[in-house]
C-alpha cells in the first residue's frame, strides 16, 4: 500500500500548459497519463474520472481540475 501524501506544487505557465497538453493527449488517445510530482512518478489510469471545482472565499477564487481514481485491490 502506498504512503499517504497531500502535496500542492506550483508550476510556471509554460510548465502547466505542457502538463495539461500531455494530459489532454493521453485522454484523447485512451492511454494512461504519467506525471512526476515532487519526486514521485504517478500513473493515472484510463478509468480515472475528471471534474472541475470552483471555490470562492474572502476575495479569493480558485479553480481546481481534479483527476480521481481508486487502486484496484
Amino acid at each position: 500500500m502506498k504512503k499517504e501524501r497531500d502535496i500542492e506544487k506550483e508550476y510556471s505557465t509554460t510548465e502547466f500548459v505542457a502538463k495539461l497538453r500531455r494530459l489532454a493527449d493521453s485522454l484523447e488517445s485512451g492511454e494512461r497519463f504519467e506525471i512526476q510530482i515532487a519526486g514521485e512518478r504517478v500513473y493515472v489510469p484510463v478509468r480515472a474520472t475528471f471534474n472541475v471545482e470552483h471555490e470562492r472565499e474572502g476575495g479569493e477564487e480558485e479553480i481546481e481540475f481534479q483527476v480521481k481514481w481508486t487502486h484496484k485491490a
